[in-house]
């Protein structure tokens, strides 16, 4: 799963990526060119059974981000910036919302207007490849009527209405059929999105990261269909990655904050994907798992290794907090809160599994 950071030119796009992954960017790669890297998914459940089992090793869940050029119409132009955007499976579009004398911006700072914009050049990219496509499938179907063409044409035809009436694809009602008829062309405005705000330091800027997406109006905008919004200070995230976890805790304190803005951007962008965690936990490895919402237990095996999906019999499940309260699977075993689940069972975010298999 990708997660594309999107901006307009000086929001700090990119000093994000490089932050959230630690990646040290070569200062003379091409500013055209896509960085890929990975951040851990902090998880707190993840700790505490850490600290239960003590084990060998502690695996975090991931998120690959991927930091594209500044985004524009010129930019939605190139095959090769299309290509890369296109390949991620939701968005995060970084915000300018500080003031920096040293760092120009052409007009005032409006974060409303920056989306409005974006969300723009994003439909009209899409709009321009459903139409190339409606032209093909109008002459197929001239030549020879199908089911699938037929569905496929007044699938695209809605979406251009939609697309007329500037309503990105993600707020478009479609039935997963629908969406799997069309995910080929992978649309921009398509993808789940999440609103990162860039805001400026200052002595208050825990009430300020909260009341950011009210202050900037982006309560609306995020509240539709497959979004969201968050708000980070660039500044700070910077300082925070030089320093120590208990460094960091002190600094965090200093603002009022028990966690920085990256840790919750972070959780939210793997919210936005429709993933959850659930985990394993032993003296060799505790591990946090990545399933999509909705799994089902056969899946959540088979998110360990294949082979325990095919030969799968029962999961061992219990929450993370009952297991912690316990105090051991033995304890939890006797309380009966340790349970066998079947085929049917939907793993749910937190839950610790053993797999039985017959493999």
């Amino acid at each position: 799963m990708k997660t594309g950071i999107i901006g307009l030119p000086q929001v700090g796009k990119t000093s994000l990526f490089k932050i959230l992954t630690r990646a040290r960017l070569d200062q003379h790669s091409h500013s055209r060119e896509a960085h890929i890297g990975v951040a851990r998914v902090p998880d707190q459940r993840l700790d505490k059974l850490s600290a239960l089992y003590s084990p060998q090793k502690t695996t975090y869940a991931t998120v690959e981000y991927v930091d594209v050029a500044a985004i524009g119409q010129e930019a939605l132009k190139e095959s090769a910036y299309l290509a890369s955007l296109r390949q991620v499976d939701a968005l995060i579009h970084v915000l300018r919302a500080f003031e920096e004398e040293a760092i120009p911006h052409v007009g005032p700072i409006d974060p409303l207007r920056d989306i409005k914009n974006v969300e723009f050049d994003m439909m009209v990219s899409d709009l321009t490849q459903i139409e190339k496509r409606l032209e093909r499938l109008e002459k197929d179907l001239k030549k020879q009527r199908s089911t699938d063409l037929e569905h496929e044409h007044a699938l695209l035809l809605r979406s251009k209405d939609a697309l007329e009436k500037e309503q990105p694809l993600r707020e478009l009602e479609m039935t997963p059929e629908e969406k799997k008829l069309i995910r080929g062309f992978m649309f921009l405005s398509q993808k789940p999105i999440l609103y990162a705000l860039n805001i400026g330091e200052s002595s208050t800027l825990g009430a300020d990261l909260d009341a950011a997406a009210t202050r900037f109006k982006l309560d609306e905008v995020a509240r539709r269909p497959n979004a969201g919004a968050t708000a980070i200070c660039g500044k700070v995230e910077a300082e925070l990655a030089e320093m120590d976890d208990e460094e960091a805790a002190d600094f965090l304190a200093s603002y009022g904050l028990h966690e920085s803005g990256l840790v919750r951007l972070i959780r939210k962008s793997y919210e936005l994907l429709g993933l959850i965690s659930f985990f394993t936990a032993g003296e060799d490895e505790c591990r946090a798992w990545t399933v999509p919402a909705g799994s089902k237990a056969p899946q959540a095996a088979g998110a360990i290794h294949s082979d325990l999906e095919h030969h799968f019999i029962r999961a061992e499940t219990i929450r993370w907090d009952n297991l912690l309260a316990a105090g051991s699977e033995a304890a939890a075993r006797a309380k009966g809160t340790l349970r066998l689940e079947g085929k049917e069972y939907i793993v749910q975010d937190g839950d610790v599994l053993h797999i039985r298999h017959s493999g």
